[in-house]
């Protein structure tokens, strides 16, 4: 038995070398922490009980989870998208779960001893059926770029209702656990229970909350701001507890209060590390619940539940998008992206092992099964162009429609612009071409603005700038330059393949967040590259040089040098506690100052002798006597006392460092 200590370390442990060695393979984080929770779990290396205690500290991942769900849930975005959430949506759900009724007959029929399944049971296990995972797919759909597509857009709708739909399934699982005969009773009970809560929490809690917060913020403490949150997210689901709910309902509650409130994104910001960090643990735990021998006992059972269910939510949400009006192609994305499993299904199958609804043995293989789902749901997204051209009659023909609509365009212009992403810079860029009598055509993947800015006379078609069919059909042989105005560093770099593959003379200036794959993308092609904070630093300094009496012609030319070198002489900074995270995640440029004493063996050499060019580090600036030096002269000789300013990766800094202050 191992202390709460020991089990909270030994879970630890385990997801850190799960979520590497997932992260490594580019796979979801979520499955490595399934992963290692079976090999940790009672029924593998053991290391890890199933205790109490163990599910207790889970259940807070779901706790903050809902929390999160509940930031999210904006009354303005639902009433947007109320016809695909809530007609896609809860078709989903509703039909899965009565689906589900007569399998489960069936099941109880076929194997009347094995796995008995009552009407309850069957209701609870096509609600957690019913999940698919929101990790997973929007993770894959944004990576993609697909958002905001119309089979994307069916996705996160479907996924929007699946969520809502957790906070009574929650409810109504539990009372399906009592006898027949009260089960109308602690429905009613749980329903007049949620609805006094609701009133209390929103025609009280409304309006104390935002002024609470106001209250907190105002004394400028973060720490004071993050025991705050801790309180309303942990008091909420300690009240719903208390009323003889679920936990996870009281957070979803909370969030929804404070998604009201001007400190909705700080919140969402500082409750982060606490969701990813439960949640992963919740999942850890998750995967400790499966006995891989009872798998292996009823190995074609399991592939037979791995099967049905996404061959079915597939059929079934494609079936369904048809009928809310996407066409073929659209409709097989969509459920495609749908077909596995989601965390939630995670969350109440966990629910019904505990209210003993089903067959432990039956528990395992469902657990099983949906496992597997998830480790395929980002292979059939991957392969999902491919699958629809296969299965879809029209594809070919749609897709060459577009392709036409977008050489349409093109076919008059020569000499013209294309412009991939037409955003809120790509369309300032749009205008500012029109004004110079340039033309142009703007690939986007939005339906909807795009059919807005068409109608509003802009050369913009829908098409994926990523794909080497829509950049020919743009002109791409013909244009004068091409510029992608969304900083989305992968899709560039598909842009930039193509580019170098058709038309490898054709400037392509690319747009990105910073300066960190600045080098990567000129490595693929780019002719110029515009990092937003750096040109953004440059305006600043700017305006303020000019305020401050600089003359304006010496600004300009000081803007213009930085620009022509390529912003090398802006790369970089002095880091700080705050970029600790970027430090972890990428490689980056920075700036580093060592201070040189009478010991060290640089002091009386000359930089150049030095070799710090030969390891990948730049000397900046040399400080003597408080008077700094730029761009020191190779045959500068370092003094005692002298501040020596690096540039480079923190690797090539710590080389340099060392070869600079060596004894």
């Amino acid at each position: 038995m191992h202390s709460p200590l020991e089990l909270t370390l030994v879970l630890l442990a385990a997801a850190v070398f799960g979520v590497v060695a997932f992260r490594m393979l580019q796979l979801p984080p979520m499955l490595g922490y399934l992963a290692v929770g079976i090999l940790i779990g009672p029924h593998a290396l053991g290391l890890a009980s199933d205790s109490a205690q163990t599910k207790y500290l889970a259940e807070f991942g779901v706790v903050f989870l809902m929390f999160s769900i509940g930031l999210e849930f904006s009354l303005g975005k639902l009433r947007a998208m109320k016809r695909l959430v809530f007609g896609l949506g809860g078709s989903q759900v509703a039909l899965s779960m009565l689906v589900v009724l007569p399998a489960g007959w069936l099941v109880s029929w076929l194997f009347p001893l094995m796995f008995p399944l009552t009407w309850q049971a069957s209701i609870a296990l096509g609600g957690a059926l019913a999940m698919s995972s929101t990790a997973i797919v929007s993770k894959m759909l944004s990576e993609r770029m697909e958002l905001e597509s119309e089979h994307g857009r069916n996705i996160i709708s479907v996924l929007l209702f699946q969520d809502l739909a957790v906070v009574p399934l929650l409810i109504v699982i539990p009372a399906l656990s009592r006898d027949p005969g009260d089960l109308v009773t602690a429905l009613g009970v749980a329903t007049v229970k949620i609805v006094v809560a609701l009133s209390l929490i929103f025609f009280v809690g409304q309006r104390l909350m935002s002024r609470w917060f106001h209250v907190v913020a105002a004394r400028r403490s973060q720490e004071l701001f993050m025991l705050n949150l801790l309180l309303v997210t942990l008091g909420m689901a300690a009240l719903t507890e208390r009323l003889g709910l679920s936990m996870a309902l009281g957070a979803f509650l909370a969030g929804m209060l404070i998604s009201e409130t001007p400190y909705r994104h700080q919140v969402e910001e500082d409750i982060k590390p606490f969701r990813d960090v439960l949640l992963g643990l919740f999942f850890v735990t998750i995967g400790m619940l499966l006995n891989v021998q009872v798998v292996y006992d009823h190995v074609w059972l399991v592939l037979g539940l791995l099967v049905v269910p996404i061959l079915f939510k597939l059929v079934l949400i494609a079936l369904l998008a048809r009928a809310f009006g996407s066409r073929q192609g659209v409709a097989i994305r969509t459920g495609l992206g749908l077909a596995q499993a989601g965390e939630f299904g995670f969350v109440l199958l966990n629910q019904i092992d505990g209210m003993g609804l089903v067959d432990p043995v039956l528990t395992q293989v469902i657990l099983a099964s949906m496992l597997l789902s998830m480790l395929v749901a980002p292979f059939l997204i991957q392969y999902s162009d491919a699958i629809v051209l296969r299965f879809a009659a029209n594809e070919w023909l749609m897709q060459s429609l577009n392709m036409t609509r977008i050489a349409v365009q093109s076919l008059q212009t020569e000499k013209h612009a294309i412009i991939c992403g037409f955003g809120r810079s790509g369309q300032n860029l749009a205008h500012l071409l029109e004004r110079e009598g340039i033309t142009y055509v703007a690939l986007d993947l939005d339906p909807d603005r795009v059919r807005e800015a068409a109608a509003a006379g802009d050369t913009v078609v829908y098409g994926d700038a990523a794909r080497r069919e829509a950049l020919i059909a743009a002109g791409l042989h013909r244009a004068a330059a091409l510029i992608i105005t969304y900083a989305n560093t992968p899709s560039a770099l598909r842009v930039l393949h193509h580019v170098q593959e058709l038309a490898p003379a054709l400037p392509v200036i690319v747009r990105t967040v910073d300066d960190s794959e600045l080098d990567t993308l000129q490595k693929a092609g780019a002719t110029e590259v515009v990092p937003e904070i750096i040109e953004g630093s440059l305006m600043l300094a700017s305006h303020a040089l000019v305020l401050l009496g600089v003359p304006m012609r010496r600004v300009v030319r000081g803007v213009q040098e930085a620009r022509d070198a390529r912003y090398s002489l802006l790369r970089g900074y002095f880091h700080g506690r705050d970029d600790e995270e970027d430090m972890v995640e990428r490689d980056t440029v920075r700036l580093h100052a060592v201070s040189l004493g009478g010991e060290h063996t640089a002091v009386g050499r000359r930089l150049g002798l030095l070799g710090l060019e030969r390891i990948g580090v730049e000397v900046t600036a040399v400080r003597r006597r408080g008077i700094p030096a730029f761009d020191p002269e190779p045959d500068t000789v370092l003094e005692p006392g002298d501040i020596v300013v690096l540039r480079g990766t923190p690797e090539a800094l710590e080389a340099a460092e060392e070869r600079l202050v060596r004894d």
